[in-house]
């Protein structure tokens, strides 16, 4: 029994097929790998009946997860059922039974990192979950082993493939966020309820597992700026590809200034020649940039059923070959002093007014703007039917987010000003 590894898999949805899947067709080639037999001995979900168009047997199928909980021939338990509960229940009582753990589950890492993190080292078993962020990109393990003699400087990354496809066809199509939406549910890449994805909160959960394991910091949702796609109009994309040489993108970042750890989640204006410009529709990128090593890219799909699978496989393969390695989740010692608010960030902004048509209008906004310390870099009036008001397009040299949010609120109590004035922060 000891040259066999039972795995057994919770939650045989699209992920969990695409395990299947990959363990039916490589086994040769994991086998080989680990230098073990390799055999899925059970997988437990509420429905299995329905036929996933993968080859399994009805044998290893069952609804009671106690078929995998309590065999102690399972070594390697896979979670892939989703949310918080019963998902968090049955991690923490397979760690208690001395199971290693492999798992897709932003959400649940995110919110139940420090219970999980203290269940795993008191248990003395590994959990790995680099399907948790970019898909199949090989990106968490990369950053806490061939990446560890670096402290890293700064992430960038884009890691919701449902807002780079909105905003890649809003740019190559000149369509409204609304109609590309409607298209990306359709094509099954966007939920029937895409509040998840657009409002950022998907690209959140990511960024704080990112953050722990480039920056040895945990950090919740609730304690940074996270700001969705939802108020990008055409004329932000034409604008930004146009006049600015530029594309927009929902970007996560984690950056080190000073000590001061900055981590948003916002619409970013990239200028064309970054290499992050050139991550579109659902595909993801993470540019990171070490203080040895410099810039470094890492791309490709972030989500589906086979690149996640992949990972999750991949992952089954490293606990195999290192069951008795202690594992570090990120830096074991850190350089981050405090948490950055975003008020105290720095950036240059695009900004987008619609005001009346009248004279003295571009000196009210222009002298606001100077009383908080912004000066103006460039500056674009565009002619419109005059009931609807006339869009005025900025962009500023580098100035505080404070400074800017105040300015903003007071220029929208003036009277010429038709619409809620919208910036976003260039990188």
């Amino acid at each position: 029994m000891d040259n066999v590894v039972n795995i057994g898999l919770i939650g045989f949805g699209t992920i969990g097929s695409g395990v299947v899947e990959t363990i039916n067709k490589n086994i040769d080639l994991i086998e080989n790998k680990v230098g073990k037999k390799v055999k899925l001995k059970k997988v437990v979900d509420l429905d299995i009946s329905t036929d996933r168009g993968v080859e399994i047997s009805s044998e290893i199928l069952s609804t009671d997860i106690n078929d995998i909980l309590e065999d102690p021939e399972i070594e390697i338990v896979i979670e892939l059922i989703g949310g918080y509960q019963p998902a968090l229940k049955f991690i923490l009582m397979a760690m208690e039974k001395g199971k290693h753990i492999v798992t897709a589950n932003k959400a649940l890492l995110a919110k139940h990192w420090t219970e999980i993190i203290s269940s795993a080292q008191k248990n003395h078993v590994r959990i790995c979950f680099e399907a948790s962020v970019g898909g199949g990109i090989p990106l968490l393990q990369p950053l806490n082993e061939s990446l560890s003699a670096n402290h890293i400087i700064s992430s960038y990354s884009i890691i919701n493939g449902t807002a780079n496809y909105i905003l890649t066809k809003m740019s190559e199509e000149g369509r409204d966020f609304d109609d590309v939406l409607k298209e990306a549910q359709k094509k099954g890449y966007a939920e029937s309820d895409p509040t998840f994805d657009i409002e950022g909160d998907d690209t959140a959960q990511k960024l704080i597992i990112l953050t722990i394991i480039g920056f040895g910091v945990y950090i919740k949702q609730e304690n940074f700026h996270v700001e969705g796609i939802t108020n990008i109009t055409q004329e932000d994309i034409n604008f930004a590809k146009n006049e600015l040489n530029c594309c927009i993108k929902l970007l996560a970042i984690s950056k080190l200034v000073d000590g001061k750890l900055e981590v948003r989640v916002h619409p970013t204006l990239v200028p064309n020649d970054h290499l992050l410009s050139s991550v579109n529709g659902v595909f993801n990128g993470v540019y990171l940039v070490g203080d040895i090593v410099g810039p470094v890219m890492m791309y490709g799909p972030g989500a589906g059923m086979m690149p996640t699978a992949s990972a999750v496989v991949g992952d089954c393969i490293d606990i195999i070959e290192n069951m008795e390695k202690p594992v570090l989740y990120g830096p074991s010692t850190t350089t981050v002093k405090a948490i950055g608010n975003i008020t105290d960030l720095k950036s240059k902004y695009y900004i987008r007014l619609l005001t009346d048509d009248r004279p003295g209008v571009l000196h009210e906004i222009s002298g606001i703007l100077s009383q908080h310390n912004i000066s103006i870099g460039s500056m674009t009036q565009k002619q419109q039917d005059e009931t609807n008001g006339i869009p005025i397009f900025m962009v500023t040299h580098t100035a505080l987010e404070l400074d800017m949010i105040e300015a903003i609120h007071k220029i929208d109590q003036l009277d010429c000003v038709k619409d809620q004035t919208h910036f976003i922060r260039v990188l």
